[in-house]
């Protein structure tokens, strides 16, 4: 897992506190697919335990290659934030996953309500998208 990707605990604690006010607890079982690729990105999460791979579809292949594994703390899909809102990635829980799970609509509407939520968000998720694009270097 990654140590240094920017966790929930990045975000200052009102804006922390707004978000996950906003939370519906889920689980997935090993194997199970979080998100697949091109579809739309509705929703997303942050693990609260156990671990998730971020993977792309390789042509020929039959399994996903996996690009980063992500565990406690860490946000699950970025698409959700940003037009056409549809994943780049898929996910997958390597074991049991217990997470928060947030509607993109209404966390997209929060931003726009209350700018300052919403610029905190966007650091956020601009920080975590960041480390990701350095990871794959």
């Amino acid at each position: 897992m990654s140590s240094t990707a920017p966790r929930i605990n990045a975000l200052p604690a009102p804006h922390r506190e707004r978000l996950l006010a906003l939370a519906e607890e889920v689980s997935f079982e090993p194997g199970e697919r979080v998100f697949d690729e091109h579809r739309p990105a509705d929703r997303f999460w942050v693990v609260r335990t156990g671990a998730v791979n971020l993977d792309s579809r390789v042509p020929g292949s039959r399994r996903p290659a996996v690009i980063e594994m992500l565990g406690h703390g860490e946000l699950v899909g970025l698409s959700w934030l940003f037009p056409p809102y549809e994943w780049e990635l898929g996910a997958e829980a390597m074991s049991l996953v217990r997470a928060y799970e947030f509607d993109a609509a209404v966390v997209r509407t929060l931003c726009e309500a209350e700018p300052p939520f919403g610029l905190a968000l966007t650091q956020w998720v601009g920080q975590v998208l960041s480390h990701r694009l350095q990871a794959t270097r």
